[in-house]
C-alpha cells in the first residue's frame, strides 16, 4: 500500500472545503511509528486550522487530525516499546484525517483495556491538554474546589471526570439544561446554564461566598474578568483556548487582592519531549481509572473519515456533548 485516503483543507472555509483525496503512504523516521487509523477524533483546534486561523507547525503534516487509534503498521528505527500489529492512541501535530498517520512512538500509548478504538482515539489530545493545565498549572488537589467552563465539550468532560476521580468538587458550565445534565453525570456537582445563569452568583452561592480555586477556562476575554471575580484567595485561573478573544483588560487589584494566580498553554507546537512526558503521566495515573471504569472518554457522534465536513458541522453548531470521532 503506497497511497492512502485523506482530508484535506482545500481552502480556508466551512465545512465543506474538506475533501478527500489520494495522498502518499508516509514513512516512519527514527522515533516513529507508522499507524493504520481506525479512529481519529475531531478538535477544535481543526476547526480552526479549516478557517485558516491555526497553521500547522513548521514539519508537520497539512493534513488537520490530532488523535488517533490504530494498529502499528511499520515500526521506524529506535523504536523499541511497540510492533506490527500492536494496537495503540497517539497524539500528532497534524495527519490524522488519514487512513494512514505517522507519530512519534513516544507520544503513542497502548489502547486501555477495555476501550474501543472510537474511545481510544478520544482520549490523546485531550486528555493530555487537560492533565497538565489541571493537576500542574492548576495544581488541583482533593477537597479542592473547580470551576470548568465548556463542560459538555471534549475538554470539558475530560477535566470534570479527571477532578471528580481526585476528590475534587466540581462546577460547569454549559448552554442548555440537557449539557448541565450531562455534566452532573460525569461528576459535577452542579450544572450552570450560561445563557440563563450568572455563573458567579451560583457558585459563590454554593462555596459560601469563598469562590473556587481553580477555574478552566476555553472561552477567553469574554469570561476574563468574570473568571478574576469567581475565583477565592490563592486562587488559580488556566487558561487554555480563547474562543471567544484573545485580549482582555485586567483588574490588578483584584489579582493581588486575592493573591491570584494567571497561567496557560498550548499543547500543539510543544516540543516532543514534553508531550512525552505528559504521556507517561497519563500512562501512570489516568490508564488505571480507564480500565476500572472510573472515568471514559464520552462519545457525542462518530462520521466515516469521507464525511469529515458533517463531523465539522457537527462541531461547528455547538450541540455536541463530548467527542466528534471519524471512524475508518
Amino acid at each position: 500500500m503506497d497511497r492512502m485516503t485523506a482530508i484535506e483543507i482545500s481552502k480556508p472555509g466551512g465545512p465543506e472545503v474538506l475533501v478527500p483525496i489520494e495522498r502518499p503512504v508516509p514513512q516512519p523516521g527514527h522515533g516513529e511509528v507508522l499507524i493504520k487509523v481506525q479512529a481519529a477524533a475531531v478538535n477544535r483546534p481543526d476547526v480552526m486550522q479549516r478557517k485558516g486561523q491555526y497553521p500547522p507547525p513548521p514539519g508537520a503534516s497539512d493534513i488537520p487530525g490530532l488523535e488517533i487509534a490504530g494498529t502499528v503498521a511499520a515500526a521506524g528505527p529506535g523504536v523499541d516499546r511497540f510492533k506490527v500489529g500492536d494496537a495503540v492512541c497517539g497524539l500528532v501535530a497534524g495527519g490524522g484525517y488519514a487512513t494512514y498517520c505517522v507519530a512519534p512512538a513516544v507520544q503513542c500509548l497502548p489502547v486501555p483495556k477495555g476501550l474501543s478504538m472510537v474511545e481510544a482515539a478520544a482520549i490523546p489530545e485531550t486528555f493530555m491538554t487537560v492533565w497538565p493545565n489541571l493537576f500542574e498549572r492548576g495544581r488541583l488537589q482533593g477537597g479542592e474546589s473547580v470551576l470548568v467552563h465548556g463542560g459538555s465539550s471534549g475538554i470539558g468532560t475530560t477535566a470534570i471526570q479527571l477532578a471528580s476521580a481526585a476528590g475534587a468538587r466540581v462546577f460547569a458550565t454549559a448552554g442548555s439544561k440537557a449539557k448541565c445534565d450531562a455534566c452532573v453525570s460525569l461528576g459535577a456537582e452542579r450544572g450552570i446554564d450560561y445563557k440563563s445563569e450568572d455563573f458567579v452568583a451560583v457558585v459563590k452561592q454554593l462555596t459560601q461566598g469563598k469562590g473556587v480555586d481553580v477555574v478552566i477556562d476555553i472561552i477567553g476575554a469574554e469570561y476574563f474578568a468574570k473568571n478574576l471575580d469567581v475565583l477565592g484567595v490563592e486562587g488559580r485561573l488556566v487558561q487554555i483556548a480563547t474562543q471567544s478573544g484573545l485580549k482582555a483588560e485586567i483588574n490588578l487589584l483584584a489579582v493581588m487582592q486575592k493573591r491570584l494566580h494567571l497561567s496557560g498553554s498550548t499543547l500543539r507546537p510543544r516540543p516532543i519531549q514534553d508531550k512525552a512526558r505528559i504521556a507517561r503521566l497519563l500512562e501512570e495515573h489516568a490508564w488505571p481509572l480507564f480500565e476500572t471504569g472510573r472515568i471514559k472518554p464520552v462519545i457525542d457522534s462518530t462520521y466515516p473519515l469521507a464525511k469529515a465536513a458533517e463531523a465539522h458541522a457537527r462541531m461547528d453548531s455547538s450541540q455536541h456533548i463530548g467527542k466528534i470521532v471519524l471512524t475508518v
